[in-house]
């Protein structure tokens, strides 16, 4: 099994190029980092609680993603996970594309449906409809990256033909991941993505989905949010996962380096 490390990637934390950097040199295979543009004042969390500060204080995931890559040489970076409905698909292919040939192949592409109705709706993105703009979206990239003169005819997305270069380095293209835990998640995952990237946070009995998933076809799975410690880890490998993942706080250097090495001890015993 792989290990990855993912944090909230803000202006008040180690920075990207640092923290991606420590993964390297640790022996972490990957460094996750998660996205919001904003988040709308009066917004309370999913559970009713108010969000921590640092969903708001992310910094742009490409761009941080951009400063990780020129400080390593092989770690893998990914968006743990861009929020596509709320981005522009041609802009977004072009940086998914950029950010793959400046990391020599190295970027994951982790995506999500999102469940912040105030922070979608600010983009034009209605919540009822948002897996199925996402796919749309998917699809649109996805022929930005492979077609020589690409287009797109769908319910949200229309475009072409058009020229976007350069090309991915990854062929056909970076693997796409999904987050989510729900049917609606699942059911995308097995349509149109390369691997699923499930919350680790509410349950720990992934088997019985990964496996009617790879009844499909062969299928990475990235849990995000593991409990660092050996039994989880090992139970997470029985039940197929490929990658675990392990948070750290967005926090200065002297708090999340220290993390680190207690992870990177756990994993390389």
């Amino acid at each position: 099994m792989l290990y990855g490390i993912c944090m909230f990637s803000t202006w008040q934390a180690i920075p990207p190029h640092e923290l991606a950097k420590a993964c390297e040199d640790r022996g972490f295979d990957s460094l996750w980092l998660p996205e919001h543009t904003h988040i709308p004042a009066d917004r309370m969390g999913p559970d009713g609680k108010p969000l921590p500060e640092e969903y708001w204080n992310t910094y742009d995931p490409f761009v941080a993603l951009t400063a990780a890559a020129m400080a390593t040489t092989t770690l893998k970076i990914g968006t743990g996970v861009c929020l596509v409905i709320e981005r522009d698909p041609i802009t977004t292919a072009k940086e998914v594309a950029s950010l793959d040939h400046l990391s020599n192949g190295r970027f994951l592409f982790g995506i999500g449906a999102g469940w912040n109705k105030e922070e979608m709706g600010n983009h034009g993105t209605a919540y009822a409809t948002r897996y199925r703009l996402l796919k749309e979206r998917v699809l649109a990239m996805k022929a930005i990256w492979t077609q020589d003169e690409a287009s797109y005819r769908g319910e949200f997305v229309n475009f072409g033909p058009m020229l976007s270069y350069p090309k991915p380095v990854q062929k056909p293209h970076p693997p796409i991941f999904l987050g989510g835990n729900g049917p609606k998640a699942l059911e995308a995952v097995a349509d149109y993505c390369d691997g699923w990237f499930p919350l680790g946070f509410f349950k720990t009995d992934f088997a019985a989905d990964i496996a009617r998933l790879r009844e499909k076809r062969p299928m990475e799975v990235s849990l995000f949010g593991v409990k660092p410690d050996e039994k989880t880890v090992e139970q997470l490998a029985q039940a197929g996962v490929s990658r675990a993942i392990f948070r750290v706080p967005p926090a200065p250097a002297d708090k999340v380096l220290p993390m680190l090495d207690r992870f990177a001890a756990l994993v390389h015993t």
